[in-house]
């Protein structure tokens, strides 16, 4: 009878050992989808451009475009004016030649500088509409994390017709949190970068860009003087 106790003892035990990784993934979350740049606005959306080395004269041109994806919308909303990012590009010779498409803001001398996109709470993946036109080019993503390191990742391919949904998962190996307060340190989307290859043709080509969106998890553990652990309340207090 003791031996069989005893047994039982140690396979509950083991069920508990092996089940705790099962609650620690459990933890609670609390996921959404956050649209953190649809162009809609174009006071508020700003973005700069820019080509490498072979850019022909008067490229690239950028504007807000009335233009979008079916799949977003298939009417335009009484109170939104739907707009796209539109780029016009050509490049001189074949290549690995690239845009730059950076989000921007403007400077007190009302000039346009970059200004990366704060991304809340820990995002799992990124995706955007993007329409193409055949052209054998790609495109990366390039993200910021809290030290200041920049992390590229490959958003894919652009050859294919008209609107298409890019998405890319957020590797766990870029770090979004620490072991201190304030644990959460988003990342920032610092640019996109659209790459063409060397045997696809690179004379006139139009690239247009909508609705960027990550799905992130926003949950945080409250806690007694949680203010003192946010950056713009600390920032307050010890400059008034």
């Amino acid at each position: 009878m003791k031996k069989r106790s005893l047994l039982a003892i140690c396979l509950a035990v083991m069920v508990l050992l092996l089940a705790a990784p099962a609650f620690a993934q459990n933890a609670v979350r609390n996921f959404q989808s956050v649209v953190i740049e649809d162009f809609n606005d174009p006071e508020e959306s700003r973005w700069i451009v820019r080509g490498s080395k072979f850019i022909a004269d008067d490229y690239p041109q950028w504007t807000h475009v009335r233009a979008w994806p079916d799949a977003l919308y298939r009417h335009e909303p009484e109170d939104v004016t739907l707009r796209s990012l539109g780029i016009n590009a050509a490049f001189n010779r074949r290549g690995y030649n690239y845009l730059e498409i950076i989000p921007a803001e403007l400077n007190d001398n009302g000039d346009l500088e970059p200004s990366a996109i704060p991304i809340p709470g820990m995002a799992e993946s990124m995706d955007l509409w993007v329409w193409g036109s055949l052209r054998n080019y790609y495109m990366d993503v390039h993200f910021r994390d809290h030290q200041g390191i920049i992390h590229t990742l490959r958003l894919g391919d652009i050859n294919f017709r008209g609107w298409r949904n890019l998405r890319i998962n957020i590797p766990r190996w870029i770090p979004q949190q620490v072991d201190y307060v304030p644990e959460r340190r988003g990342l920032e989307l610092v640019k996109l970068v659209l790459w063409t290859r060397p045997q696809e043709r690179v004379d006139q080509f139009f690239v247009y860009l909508d609705e960027i969106k990550v799905m992130t998890d926003l949950f945080e553990e409250r806690f007694d003087g949680e203010d003192l652990a946010d950056p713009e309340f600390i920032r307050q207090i010890w400059e008034d």
